[in-house]
Formats: C-alpha cells, structure tokens, sequence
C-alpha cells in the first residue's frame, strides 16, 4: 500500500529514493514495492540501450526489457546483497538477450514465453520516454554514426564495449556479469575501441582545444 503524505498525496516513502541500489532491494524483500519501482526507474532506459545492442527491434527490447524486471520481481528473495545489485540485473538481462541473439542467428521465429499472470499479480510499467534508442552521442559523433559502428564490430566485443563506454559499469562488474576473466574482458574492450575508431574516424570531430 501506498503511504499517503500529510497533504493527501500518494507516492513512494520519501527515504527510498534517497537509498542505494542495494538497500532498495532489501526494502522490497521485506514486502515494500514502492522501492522496486524506483529501481525499474533508475535502470529501464540504460538497460534499453544494453539489450538494444543485441536485438534492434524496440518491440522486441521492451519485451525483453519486461522479461528481466519480472525475473527481478519473481526472484527478489534469490539476491544476496554481498553482490552488487546492478551486476545482478545486468548479469539477468545478458542472459536474455545473449539467448534471443543466438536464436536470431539460427534464424528462429522469435518467441518470448509470457509472464504468467496466476504467478504473480504484479504488473509494472516502465516509462515510455524511457524508451528511445541510444540517445548518447559522445565527443561531436553523431548517434546513427556510432550505432552503425557498433553494429560493425564483432559482438563479443560490442557487449563488452557498450557496458564499459555506455553503461559506466567498472571492469569487474562486467567480468561478473559476463562470465569472463578479468584480462579477457579488458583485452576485448581494448580491441573493440580499436575498432570503432577505425571506423569512426572519418566522422570524428575533434574537440576544441
């Protein structure tokens, strides 16, 4: 239930927000679902852009994006909070999409099973300005620029670059979520900015100096 302020207004406890990822986590295990709406808040369109990466179809990122906030609903009580909360959802979320690019590949019908709703009643909405494709640009390139260059590259470096560049997550984080050893993923990272500067560098613009 919904706290109603002295005002008569409804909305999350006004601590919540002021929580770490962790903590809100531990508030919703113990019955508070206020605190699982601010973490579909804080990480709905950075997760957009991850899964974007892999599978280029909104409707299908929405989806998949649905899909990996469920298993975080359905699973709350799995979460250890000696793991950072972020490293968990992305950990999820790869999961998925590395799963829905593979079937893509062998050129599969694309097939998502649907929540089942006697499980859980719960339903969510994550904010629809939220969901627009990569809307970064970073140092004067051009967003289609660099999703036509990470398109390029090969995805094992693509995932890695896009969660290092793009989602901020440390080195370690994404050695966890993506399963690999810590020299691999900065090997691949190293390689893949090679890449994409190759690639951009015809449409890079220097910064003033």
């Amino acid at each position: 239930m919904e706290r109603t302020n002295n005002n008569g207004a409804q909305g999350p406890r006004p601590r919540l927000r002021e929580m770490g990822d962790e903590q809100l986590m531990q508030q919703f295990q113990s019955g508070v679902v206020e605190a699982f709406n601010i973490l579909v808040e804080r990480y709905s369109e950075r997760l957009f852009h991850y899964l974007y990466r892999f599978v280029k179809d909104e409707r299908q990122v929405e989806d998949l994006l649905q899909e990996t906030f469920m298993r975080v609903y359905r699973n709350r009580h799995s979460y250890e909070p000696i793991a950072k909360f972020s490293t968990w959802l992305y950990t999820i979320a790869g999961n998925l999409a590395r799963s829905e690019y593979r079937r893509r590949k062998r050129q599969r019908t694309y097939s998502l099973t649907p929540v089942n709703r006697d499980e859980e009643e719960y339903q969510m909405e994550i904010p629809s300005e939220t969901l627009a494709p990569d809307r970064y640009a970073e140092r004067g390139i051009h967003d289609r620029h660099i999703r036509q260059a990470l398109d390029e590259i090969p995805e094992d470096f693509r995932e890695v670059v896009v969660l290092r560049d793009v989602q901020q997550l440390s080195y370690e984080e994404i050695s966890d979520i993506t399963g690999l050893p810590l020299g691999t993923v900065k090997s691949r990272i190293n390689r893949g900015r090679s890449k994409l500067q190759d690639l951009l560098k015809d449409v890079y613009t220097p910064e003033e100096s």
